[in-house]
């Protein structure tokens, strides 16, 4: 998105003229762009928090442009989830505690990339599956039935290796395979911190030779979480329930 919206930006001052002025983001600032969208009429803010398009779902993602041009103002869009409450019963940490109201600590995209260091015993079975962010509150949504999937080629799908492969990569392989994307944001460590908790929670007997090798990872982050799915694993290995 950012080169698109830099392009954009180009032609706002070319068209504008000298005077005219033209600053993009998307993730790179502290823009309140949820709220804003809903003022442009691009969509309305759910009760997950999300915007949500009436003609596109909530799959979409946002970046913005600010300028000083005199432009047509939109109408702002309006409130239609009416007595849906889908979202708020799907979050699988209980994030959503009321309507419109999300504690951003309890939120799996939270935990599993703005936090920077351990992710909570209690909280880590209820992420699941869920390696970098979490979509159950937007998977679920009845807007969606309007999405259409991007033609743009970096949205699509890529295949990723076994989970278990990312444990023996070394911060230059990490760096290689995912500069440019999202997940480079949160570093290796958080990356395989993450890899750890999803394997605690879904992996098998298989998985923890590369989990007893990540136990001398440099990085005492991922040497936490590794021992930890380790236990997760035999515990259910040896038909017992584990405590957390």
């Amino acid at each position: 998105m950012a080169e698109k919206l830099k392009r954009l930006s180009e032609v706002i001052v070319e068209v504008g003229g000298a005077t005219a002025k033209a600053l993009w983001y998307v993730d790179t600032g502290p823009i309140l762009e949820r709220d804003l969208a809903q003022r442009a009429g691009i969509g309305f803010i759910g009760k997950h928090t999300n915007v949500i398009s009436r003609r596109l779902g909530n799959w979409i993602l946002l970046g913005e442009v600010l300028t000083n041009l005199e432009l047509e103002t939109d109408e702002p869009e309006g409130e239609y989830c009416g007595t849906c409450h889908r979202c708020i019963d799907a979050c699988p940490t209980r994030a959503i505690v009321a309507p419109y109201q999300l504690d951003a600590r309890l939120c799996i995209s939270y935990l599993t990339i703005e936090l920077k260091g351990s992710i909570p015993i209690e909280l880590r079975p209820l992420i699941g599956d869920h390696l970098f962010g979490c979509d159950d509150c937007l998977d679920v949504c009845p807007w969606n039935r309007f999405a259409k999937l991007s033609p743009v080629r970096e949205f699509q799908h890529r295949e990723m290796p076994p989970l278990t492969e990312f444990l023996s990569w070394d911060e230059q392989k990490f760096r290689e395979f995912f500069r440019g994307t999202p997940i480079f944001r949160v570093k290796r460590r958080g990356f395989l911190r993450n890899v750890c908790v999803v394997l605690g929670n879904i992996g098998d007997a298989s998985a923890l030779p590369a989990l007893n090798q990540a136990l001398t990872d440099p990085e005492p982050l991922v040497r936490e979480h590794a021992q930890w799915a380790i236990g997760r694993i035999c515990n259910r290995c040896l038909g017992t329930k584990s405590a957390v």
